[in-house]
């Protein structure tokens, strides 16, 4: 399911793309005006039923074969003429949720650093014009919202290229509408870009971090220590004028494939084990070659990378593009 920028939405299914080596052109994801680009993307099943958060706090229902079903050089169709949103109105997380069930939360974080956890069964009761689902102050946005057991840990990563990891056991259930409390302490005009909810026993999973300017790493969980919530955190990624700041992180096991998008449309699919393992005090290597002017602008994994009557992707034969940059200072 992708999600454009400007508000329009599709769904496409993963064969249309093929495993790339690491720093490839990619292929375009969707056909789109100079001034949009993806900026969701998410793996799911048709008969799952998507949360719809947006930039004012309101929460919409969808099931996922109600979407258009569209080729990979289609725009899909406006978002607006689907859901109805309010003028300014903006999606700014979705969630795929398989079944309602008790003992589950929906934690949710913002740009400015705030976070909330909510009983899933808050919101299992549909209305055709939405519900409150956080409430948000000026200035502030929903970066994302995830399903929990309400004991997993939280790590959030910043623009500043800083991470931090708790436990959600640190936070109380609140109210859909309540503000929430502090998840991490941000540096003078950063931002929270990503949240991830660690699953129970990951020790042979690893962190993928990217920039803007299309580097990134892998680095062992292993070295993101859980420490109380509210903190500055640790580094991840040198923010250095090689990289730019951090767009996003990731996790990932040794078979993840992983999506690469830029702000020109541009999508990369790449397996995980093309990244290099680096520790968290490095700038990294090149992931995706970028045209001037282009950024990356999204990371994600791709959770089901081969069905049951597919065979697996195949990548180009091409070697990797040569990399000379150093992953140290």
């Amino acid at each position: 399911v992708t999600l454009s920028h400007e508000g329009y939405v599709k769904t496409q299914p993963l064969a249309d793309y093929e495993a790339q080596h690491r720093g490839g052109r990619g292929k375009s994801a969707t056909s789109m005006k100079d001034e949009d680009f993806i900026d969701k993307l998410f793996v799911t099943s048709s008969h799952d039923t998507i949360l719809c958060f947006t930039n004012a706090g309101q929460v919409y229902w969808k099931k996922v074969y109600e979407l258009p079903l569209a080729s990979r050089g289609s725009r899909g169709r406006p978002i607006i003429n689907i859901l109805p949103l309010d003028k300014d109105e903006k999606v700014n997380a979705i969630l795929p949720i398989k079944e309602f069930l008790e003992g589950q939360f929906i934690l949710q974080a913002t740009a400015n650093g705030t976070v909330k956890k909510t009983p899933l069964l808050d919101y299992s009761r549909p209305r055709t014009n939405g519900i409150r689902a956080i409430e948000l102050r000026e200035g502030d946005k929903l970066i994302d919202a995830q399903l929990t057991d309400g004991q997993q840990d939280i790590m959030l990563f910043s623009t500043e290229g800083k991470a931090t990891r708790f436990n959600e056991s640190l936070m109380r259930s609140s109210s859909r509408i309540a503000i929430g409390v502090k998840g991490m302490n941000l540096g003078d005009k950063h931002k929270v870009v990503s949240l991830i909810v660690v699953p129970p026993e990951c020790e042979d999973h690893y962190v993928l971090t990217a920039t803007e300017n299309g580097y990134g790493k892998r680095t062992d969980i292993t070295e993101y220590p859980a420490k109380g919530r509210g903190g500055k955190g640790v580094l991840a990624i040198k923010d250095s004028e090689r990289n730019g700041a951090m767009i996003g992180a990731c996790l990932l096991d040794n078979v993840s494939e992983i999506m690469l998008i830029t702000d020109g449309g541009t999508i990369v699919r790449t397996r995980s084990t093309e990244v290099s393992v680096v520790g968290r005090n490095t700038q990294g290597v090149r992931l995706i070659r970028l045209t001037k002017g282009e950024k990356l602008v999204q990371i994600e994994r791709v959770c089901e990378t081969v069905m049951d009557d597919q065979e697996p992707p195949v990548a180009q034969n091409e070697q990797p593009p040569a990399d000379n940059s150093s992953t140290e200072d």
